[in-house]
């Protein structure tokens, strides 16, 4: 009978365990997501409606706030200049990345070591405490304000973890497939990139979306490297948002909601691939 008592005990405090559990992840789920459902719906108030409750729904729904938010902010030229500095930097990420990651994970040579804990330490060192000597650099040099200003630090600033996950993908790769295609008359520069680049693609691309993320949402570089208007991110200049006299927040909101809107498409759409890619490029085989 005690043995009896003592299983049902188990079970039944197993069951409110999982339950608070459950509680506890459903309200940490609802803070995140609540604050992005407020945004959107207020982007489609009246100011006067906003002001009078913030979290009201909208009586009639204000689609021109999106007209005004796009001609206030000059939207089209922001999403051009972020997503021409986001590709191109991506691109080198992605290629400085792998042909690094192969390199240390397949090639035996002096200062390997320091080599590996010096972008271990990039990712110690945080961008904000660089800003200042990056700003005087970047000024001396006269390579502020510049289309590809942005493009120098968010590759430098962004290349520590995507070689360590290329480093431990390629070294999940038996060495094997390299050796016969040696074999075959494949050079190494040919095995590398017609054999097993093709091969790295989940955790390419998940080097990709991911950098992409951080370098559209990109803000402190922009704000020091960038004075000149027609250079500002999105952003950038969603932070310098201003009606004539005051600011109107659903219009502000509406250019939120915009300036969110690709990165939002783009993780709804890859993110099975992201855990995939992280997956391939954390568990070595």
């Amino acid at each position: 009978m005690e043995a009896t008592m003592e299983r049902d005990y188990s079970k039944y405090g197993r069951a409110v365990k999982k339950t608070l559990l459950n509680v506890a992840m459903m309200l940490f789920t609802i803070s995140c997501i609540f604050p992005l459902v407020w945004i959107g719906y207020s982007s489609l108030k009246t100011q006067p409606e906003f002001s009078n409750s913030i979290l009201k729904l909208p009586q009639t729904l204000q689609f021109g706030n999106y007209v005004e938010a796009i001609k206030l902010t000059n939207m089209l030229q922001l999403s051009w200049n972020s997503a021409r500095v986001t590709f191109l930097s991506v691109a080198l990420i992605v290629l400085i990345a792998f042909v690094t990651g192969y390199l240390v994970a397949r090639l035996q040579f002096k200062g390997k070591r320091l080599m590996v804990v010096y972008y271990l330490f990039g990712m110690l060192v945080p961008i904000h405490a660089l800003l200042v000597p990056v700003y005087l650099l970047f000024k001396g040099t006269g390579l502020a304000d510049q289309w590809f200003t942005l493009v120098i630090p968010y590759v430098a600033f962004n290349l520590s973890m995507p070689i360590l996950l290329v480093t431990s993908y390629i070294l999940s790769v038996p060495k094997e497939i390299e050796e016969a295609a040696a074999i075959d008359g494949l050079s190494f520069s040919g095995a590398m990139f017609k054999i097993i680049m093709p091969m790295a693609v989940p955790v390419l691309t998940t080097i990709a979306i991911l950098q992409f993320f951080s370098c559209w949402n990109e803000f402190s570089f922009a704000l020091v490297l960038l004075k000149d208007e027609a250079m500002r991110t999105v952003p950038l200049g969603m932070s310098f948002f201003k009606s004539q006299h005051s600011t109107n927040y659903p219009q502000l909101m509406a250019g939120m909601v915009l300036s969110m809107l690709p990165v939002t498409v783009i993780y709804f759409a890859f993110s099975s691939r992201i855990i995939a890619g992280v997956m391939a490029g954390a568990v070595k085989g």
